[in-house]
């Protein structure tokens, strides 16, 4: 993507100007920044908030840093390239045949129904690979540039810029979390045909669109990762009443506590929600409960929960910003164990809260 009438001598690297008094490349000096914003826009990569933040933090950047703003400007070349490989890829409601077979949006649905997990990426069609390698070269894209404006001497502009790049890294990452919520649920024997055929096409849905992110087709499911992003586990007397309070207080929405505190629940269901609230299995919060009766404590604390269970114990608010990394290691864990549990046959839910809320959500369709 070299700057119009230069040809640098490597294409890895962009010509140069004087932004300050700083050699920056062209494409980065302020009167090149139109041009970063269509780059990344005309494939279809950024929204357009996204692009009036990157195209801000680029131009604060190379003020500040030129050395980093080469660095953001590879990030907006890779992200570019994995934006037009996918855009090559046939769409998957697309009709086509191969080997005198035909293939269409049904089969297609039908063969998602029937994976056992086992398989992997394998099973998977090319385009759903290229949609996650996409999303992930976005998420680290966002994340360079976290780091690069948290580095900014304008602290004021600085603190701003990247607080607003945070929540963009942070939806990226949820709708990375919902694409592998519903590939889970297509793999569990105690979910519905009908269910899993929603889930399959919602998941088609998503790999056709790099576009779409997690409010467009999960709006609840976005509203209950941010607000549990926020808080830190209170654990106390491990009843959750406390974080549950601050769930609502961080502007979860109403529908969601309305289905984990609705009258019928199964025990399971009430199990995931606990998992849910304090970011640990159904085995670690039975094993905390068995010490605090032993040890005759009444209120637990982060610090003596991770002595107990042998493990760090993470907080999910970091200095009052979002660490969406963290709420991603909590769902793999939980995840990770209702899997077991449903592979062994042993107790606990056999589905994340996510995952129980999902399916509600799929079946109101």
């Amino acid at each position: 993507m070299p700057f119009p009438g230069r040809t640098p001598t490597n294409p890895n690297v962009a010509p140069v100007t004087q932004v300050a008094g700083k050699s920056v490349p062209n494409m980065l000096a302020s009167s090149g920044m139109g041009a970063i914003a269509q780059a990344v826009t005309g494939v279809s990569v950024l929204d357009r908030r996204e692009s009036e933040l990157v195209e801000q933090a680029m131009a604060a950047v190379a003020e500040s840093s030129p050395g980093d703003a080469v660095i953001l400007q590879n990030l907006v070349s890779e992200l570019r390239a994995t934006a037009e490989l996918l855009e090559r890829q046939r769409p998957l409601r697309r009709p086509t045949a191969l080997g005198g077979e035909g293939r269409d949006e049904q089969t297609l649905i039908e063969h998602l129904c029937a994976l056992d997990g086992l398989s992997g990426d394998l099973a998977l069609p090319l385009k759903s690979t290229l949609s996650r390698t996409h999303l992930l070269t976005k998420i680290n894209f966002l994340r360079g540039f976290v780091k690069a404006t948290s580095a900014l001497h304008d602290l004021q502009t600085a603190a701003h810029m990247t607080h607003e790049l945070r929540e963009e890294v942070a939806q990226s990452i949820y709708t990375l979390l919902a694409e592998e919520l519903l590939l889970a649920l297509l793999r569990k024997p105690d979910v519905s045909r009908r269910t899993k055929q929603r889930a399959a096409d919602q998941l088609i849905t998503i790999w056709d669109d790099a576009a779409l992110e997690i409010d467009d087709f999960a709006p609840l499911l976005e509203s209950a990762w941010h607000a549990r992003n926020r808080i830190n586990t209170a654990y106390g007397t491990l009843l959750g009443a406390t974080e549950t309070f601050r769930l609502v207080t961080e502007d979860c929405s109403p529908e969601v506590l309305e289905f984990f505190g609705r009258d019928g629940m199964s025990p399971d269901e009430s199990a995931a929600f606990e998992e849910f609230l304090f970011n640990m299995t159904s085995e670690e919060l039975t094993k905390l409960r068995r010490a605090m009766q032993q040890q005759h404590i009444t209120s637990a604390s982060p610090a003596w929960a991770a002595e107990v269970l042998g493990r760090q114990i993470e907080e999910l608010e970091h200095s009052h910003e979002i660490d969406p990394m963290a709420l991603y290691r909590s769902y793999q864990r939980r995840q990770l164990a209702a899997d077991f549990r449903l592979m062994s046959g042993s107790p606990g839910p056999r589905r994340t809260a996510e995952g129980y809320l999902m399916v509600y959500l799929l079946d109101q369709q």
